[in-house]
């Protein structure tokens, strides 16, 4: 028997192509297996793709416009020249299985495996599943979850199971006590990570702003609670300048505030995660795998303009388990966030419980039990 091949496709943006190169990476090691990665030529795929080492075979289309559009019908039209153009490359490969992690572009591919075939998997990131994979699971053999909630959106005869979402290796190796040490946080001391993601997001940014601003009135380092609190806030790069200008001109010196760091980019987010007892982002799927796999409470500030405004899904599905408090990026205000996080820090019960709901809803095993379900389309 010669070597297995893979296709691996998903893209558009982030959230689609890391889970995917993960999954890529993982049927690489387990089968011995030869992978090709089918993307579009419009979205990041086409770049990241090619860096990560795996060949990359691009298809000309792009996505849908949401609202009633005449674009649409050239879209459309592109949409079927991608399955023919997918139908191709699927031949041309035979590979043993096709998985897709969303996007526009996993539609041709894996409508274009199932017609030759061949066995497909998708990978779904989020609590509200993309309009892709819902229309891929009528054809689909196996889907794969993230999310528990998620699974009442497919109802298909495709098996599902929820898999979780894989989370970067060094995510799971770290050791608290030396990522503290190596943060400089003292072993007594809380410490709250704040983040909007690579770029910031200038609504958390402010609200963290308003935040300090608190805080400095209470006396630097305490936050009106008892024993101590330190900060670590990632502003975004583009944003950073303006950040702490508005610091200086609301009278905040971070020369006499210890507990209080600013920083434009984090390149070690891994122990940063591993050294927080609160954290304050987003609601991006893959940011929740990492906090749950790790068992960190969070608050979090859904972004309001994801598409089917799927973080707010993302957000609640932690919160009804109890490891995470929800702030919708509408009712944002220092004032807001200062309370949320001044009351979760004052009742230690709580954050330990958030801490232990999130601990459960973690998937540590996510990129092995995808490889299984993998190992399931093969065998049937």
């Amino acid at each position: 028997m010669g070597t297995l091949r893979f296709v691996v496709t998903g893209g558009g943006t982030g959230g689609h192509i890391y889970p995917a190169l993960a999954i890529a990476r993982g049927l690489e090691e387990r089968f011995g297996a030869e992978i090709h990665y089918i993307g579009g030529t419009r979205g990041m795929e086409s770049d990241i793709v090619p860096k990560s080492g795996f060949p990359f075979l691009p298809i000309h289309l792009e996505g849908f416009k949401r609202s009633l559009s005449p674009s649409n019908i050239k879209v459309a039209w592109r949409a079927a020249r991608g399955v023919a153009q997918a139908w191709r490359y699927i031949r041309q490969i035979r590979p043993a299985a096709v998985v897709g992690t969303g996007g526009y572009v996993c539609g041709p591919v894996v409508l274009a495996a199932s017609l030759c075939g061949i066995p497909t998997l998708i990978h779904e990131q989020n609590a509200l599943p993309g309009i892709t994979n819902r229309i891929l699971a009528r054809f689909v053999d196996h889907i794969a979850l993230t999310f528990e909630d998620s699974k009442k959106y497919f109802t298909s005869k495709a098996r599902t199971k929820v898999t979780g979402l894989p989370v970067r290796p060094e995510i799971l190796l770290k050791d608290r006590r030396a990522s503290r040490d190596k943060l400089g946080i003292p072993e007594e001391a809380r410490l709250v990570l704040s983040f909007g993601g690579s770029q910031g997001a200038g609504s958390l940014n402010r609200a963290m702003a308003g935040l300090f601003k608190s805080l400095h009135g209470e006396g630097a380092g305490h936050c009106g609670l008892p024993g101590k609190v330190h900060f670590l806030h990632v502003t975004g790069p583009r944003q950073h300048k303006e950040f702490m200008e508005g610091l200086d001109n609301s009278g905040i010196l971070l020369a006499n505030n210890g507990n209080i760091t600013i920083t434009s980019y984090l390149y070690d987010m891994p122990d940063a995660l591993a050294a927080s007892d609160l954290v304050i982002c987003r609601a991006g799927a893959a940011t929740l795998a990492e906090l749950t796999v790790l068992g960190l409470p969070a608050i979090l500030i859904p972004y309001p303009y994801a598409a089917g405004n799927h973080q707010e899904y993302n957000a609640r599905a932690l919160e009804s388990t109890g490891a995470a408090l929800v702030i919708r990026d509408a009712d944002l205000s220092g004032d807001i966030l200062f309370s949320n996080a001044r009351r979760l820090l004052g009742d230690v019960s709580r954050l330990a419980g958030m801490a232990e709901s999130s601990k459960r809803m973690g998937k540590p095993r996510a990129l092995e039990d995808i490889l299984d379900c993998v190992q399931i389309i093969l065998n049937n």
